[in-house]
């Protein structure tokens, strides 16, 4: 059988709204949850037909403790919650049954469509974290980077997004790590743009790698590129957006992480917040705090596509995970 993948190695859009969010009790909960799995596809053609140029997307993910409930076993190799790192400075583990990454090329189709999705599931969910992100200018997040300039493309995408043979049962799904940042612009933007550059690891204008001269060993990029046993790098797709309040004074990035193993993302993480070697750790989180953290696995279409009450009252129940 053929098996389609969502749409986690589609182009980065202009506009997007993250909608985290909670599993209410009982089985009605789960039946609407299960229900929206085999709809999204109709919800997404519905909306998109409206703007046949908008690029209008969806994906749907589920965090450990949501698939226990809604699917039982089998379940994928590598699911588990997020898990928090203390070093230097917390990466916080926080509440997320379900994901939706929405996206398009503006943000009217992106709401309008989330207004959908949470319209229909009604009381069976509550958005615990919903973020409106949007392209700032030429791609850069708001510390004036450039942001995404190493995302894999074409075949290289889909290798480091999407699962094989390691897990032939869900072959076709992928994981994503969600986390906002805040940013202190105040003091980012009191350092020398010299400064900055050597923090991120890019000139700041060009977006052009430093040498490795002159590149710091705790430079952004340097700690968040991993490679495996043999040397090959190990990549993941980036679709991180910027966000903002300017009431609240809040202004920040949401980093979102497609892999076909978390431990990929893990990886960048534990050397961000504890450093490699320890100590060594990301000074851009001297200016940025992360404020969530969730993990979530994203099955495949075909699979939400059969994810249906009907074939769910049968499933066995897993054990809910201890963390």
């Amino acid at each position: 059988m053929t098996v389609e993948s969502q749409a986690v190695t589609s182009k980065l859009s202009r506009a997007a709204v993250f909608l985290v969010a909670t599993l209410n009790d009982g089985e009605a909960s789960l039946d609407a949850v299960r229900t929206m799995c085999g709809d999204l596809a109709g919800f997404v053609r519905a909306v998109g037909f409206r703007d046949l140029d908008g690029g209008l997307s969806c994906i749907m993910g589920f965090g450990s403790d949501a698939w226990d409930r809604l699917f039982g076993h089998p379940r994928p190799k590598e699911l588990h919650p997020f898990r928090e790192i203390r070093g230097r400075h917390h990466a916080v583990a926080t509440p997320g049954d379900i994901l939706f990454h929405i996206r398009a090329r503006s943000m009217d189709s992106c709401f309008e469509l989330a207004m959908q999705i949470t319209t229909r599931l009604g009381g069976a969910i509550t958005v615990v974290d919903e973020t409106h992100g949007f392209k700032f200018f030429d791609q850069r997040d708001m510390i004036g980077f450039v942001d995404g300039t190493e995302n894999p493309v074409g075949p290289a995408s889909v290798d480091a997004v999407l699962i094989g043979d390691e897990d032939p049962v869900f072959a076709g799904g992928s994981y994503v790590v969600v986390q906002k940042y805040l940013h202190d612009l105040t003091g980012w933007n009191d350092l020398p743009v010299e400064r900055q550059e050597l923090i991120i690891g890019r000139k700041k204008l060009s977006d052009i790698e430093l040498e490795d001269a002159v590149k710091p060993s705790c430079a952004h990029n340097a700690l968040t590129s991993i490679t495996d046993e043999s040397g090959k790098e190990l990549k993941i797709v980036r679709d991180n957006m910027p966000f903002g309040e300017i009431r609240k004074g809040e202004f920040g990035t949401y980093f979102i992480g497609y892999a076909r193993s978390p431990s990929r993302i893990e990886r960048m993480l534990q050397n961000m917040f504890v450093g490699d070697p320890p100590g060594n750790y990301d000074r851009l989180l001297d200016f940025s705090r992360a404020t969530t953290g969730s993990l979530f696995f994203v099955p495949s279409t075909t699979f939400l596509g059969s994810a249906g009450p009907a074939t769910q009252s049968s499933a066995t129940p897993a054990p809910r995970s201890a963390g």
